[in-house]
């Protein structure tokens, strides 16, 4: 089928999955009213006709073995669409398009005004179709609308950025004899595999997609076998601009789909951002292959550090937003929370009831604030987590459970979850979380707190709360992340670098660094006087 198929009524029976067995009641709302169906804004028979096949060399085609995967709504476990599965063999037929796109094609010699307009064309496509692809986002994910409607905003300024950088391009002149023209260059990788997460899908794309094509590469996308709505659209409108075939190619698929991409002779790059495990299989491919490039965004445990003195009104709200937006399931997370002694069990207190007013639903209801978790198995990896806590000696403050109510009856559901008592030890405070929990640590002072934050083997993102700007600064200098906000959490724009210290991963993206990660150096010298040295057997 050459479009998305999506169930637009009835209901299939389905099983109940049962979490775990620590389900303590914790006085969570009932909400046992009916929610809208999610398929209500908009129609889904209003949707425009979207592939869900693989595109190779500018082809919409099925998988060879004509394979597929049901893609499930995460609010209600229904299956919204059936998309290719695709396998080693048809991923070799995307790097092959793509390679022959690189070596052979129009597209290497395109001039970087020309692919500056098309990362812009390409920006205004998404402005065009904001709106559905932010519902089509949060039908796959669970996110809200809300959250989805920033994503595409962000999304849309990512092109827009490396358009306005790739336009600026030159190279730059070295100092040399008068004789000698001598320039350094940065000339495209060649073919670049993208492996994006199941989070943040889109947005995810475009940080990779906006720089590979921008400094003229050519590309493999694979997106998450999970959530890969958003980056097919995104695929149909690129078809509508003149990409020459083969310099844009997804494929749909599991775990093979990465490993060919990551094993691949005939990959220059591999861009990959998801978990530490799969990071590491494709290192070792890259090196025993060809050693291509390989760039790794692999997740963070990301403290957030709160001191008596900061503002503590808008450090409790932030620290909300640090760990329950889209349920948790950011890889700069606040999930760690550290929080000075003297006011640990007031700020405490008002989290907990802050959490009890989150309003849980779906994403695409009105008034949403935090919706599922992805998966089944994430629920399941969340639930398990929250219970070894407690059997090491952790308490649960707020949540724990699922939601009450018919409306959760289906569904990946995890109530905002408020463990404290957490010491560094635990494994709720070493290991990342990836969902809707906050695990709470105290500290006494300076020194401990940033002892504590560093205590981990990731290094991704990181936040202090404080009035006093001297400590800000020390601790800005002294915590070893790729980001660190003060007074602040989440803010991210184009124009500033993202990546992870340690084993949260290898290279940046966005910023000038992000273009640069796609291109290679190449070292130009021009002898306009060319004579013979005279040394061997003169």
């Amino acid at each position: 089928m050459f479009f998305l198929a999506l169930v637009i009524a009835g209901r299939d029976v389905f099983d109940h999955v049962d979490v775990g067995k620590w389900m303590p009641p914790r006085g969570l709302p009932d909400h046992d009213q009916p929610p809208p169906t999610v398929f209500d804004r908009p129609r889904a028979q209003d949707l425009p006709v979207t592939p869900t096949q693989l595109l190779i060399a500018g082809q919409w085609q099925p998988a060879a073995a004509e394979a597929t995967r049901d893609i499930v709504c995460p609010i209600d476990e229904r299956v919204i669409a059936q998309a290719a599965e695709a396998d080693r063999a048809d991923t070799r037929r995307a790097i092959a398009a793509a390679r022959a796109a690189f070596d052979h094609g129009p597209w290497r010699e395109t001039g970087i005004r020309e692919r500056a307009r098309l990362l812009h064309r390409i920006a205004d496509l998404v402005d065009r179709d904001a709106e559905h692809l932010a519902w089509l986002e949060s039908l796959n994910t669970g996110k809200t609308l809300t959250e989805s409607r920033t994503d595409m905003g962000d999304i849309a300024a990512t092109f827009r950025y490396f358009g306005a950088l790739v336009a600026g391009e030159s190279g730059a002149v070295n100092e040399a004899p008068a004789h000698v023209i001598s320039r350094t260059l940065r000339e495209p990788v060649g073919v670049c595999a993208l492996i994006t997460p199941w989070n943040y899908p889109l947005l995810q794309a475009a940080w990779k997609i906006a720089p590979a094509l921008g400094a003229g590469n050519t590309v493999v996308i694979k997106p998450s076998e999970l959530t890969p709505l958003t980056t097919l659209h995104l695929a149909r409108l690129l078809g509508e601009l003149d990409l020459p075939p083969g310099v844009f190619n997804l494929v749909t698929g599991g775990a093979e789909v990465g490993a060919e991409l990551a094993a691949s002779l005939d990959v220059d790059l591999v861009s990959f951002t998801g978990g530490a495990a799969a990071g590491r299989h494709i290192m070792k491919a890259a090196a025993d292959s060809n050693f291509k490039r390989v760039a790794l965004e692999l997740g963070g445990k990301n403290p957030n550090i709160v001191f008596a003195d900061a503002d503590l009104d808008i450090a409790v709200d932030r620290a909300l937003d640090a760990a329950f937006f889209h349920a948790g399931q950011v890889c700069s997370a606040g999930s760690r929370l550290l929080v000075e002694d003297t006011v640990h069990e007031a700020f405490v207190e008002r989290l907990a009831a802050r959490m009890a007013r989150i309003v849980i639903g779906s994403g695409l209801e009105a008034g949403t604030q935090m919706g599922p978790v992805q998966s089944a198995a994430q629920r399941a990896r969340l639930m398990a987590m929250v219970e070894q806590a407690v059997s090491e000696g952790a308490q649960v403050r707020h949540g724990g459970c699922a939601p009450q109510g018919e409306r959760f009856r289906h569904g990946f559901w995890l109530a905002p979850t408020l463990v404290t008592g957490v010491t560094e030890s635990m494994t709720i405070a070493r290991e990342e979380i990836f969902g809707p929990v906050l695990a709470v640590e105290r500290f006494s002072g300076e020194t401990e707190a940033l002892r504590l934050a560093n205590g981990t083997p990731y290094g991704l993102a990181g936040a202090v709360w404080t009035r006093d700007l001297a400590r800000a600064a020390r601790m800005t200098r002294a915590m070893r992340f790729g980001t660190v906000w003060v007074n602040d959490y989440h803010p991210y724009f184009p124009e500033a670098p993202w990546g992870g210290f340690k084993a949260s991963g290898i290279g940046r993206e966005l910023a000038r660094i992000g273009l640069d990660e796609y291109t290679e150096l190449k070292h130009s010298y021009i002898n306009l006087a060319p004579a013979a040295s005279g040394w061997f057997g003169a």
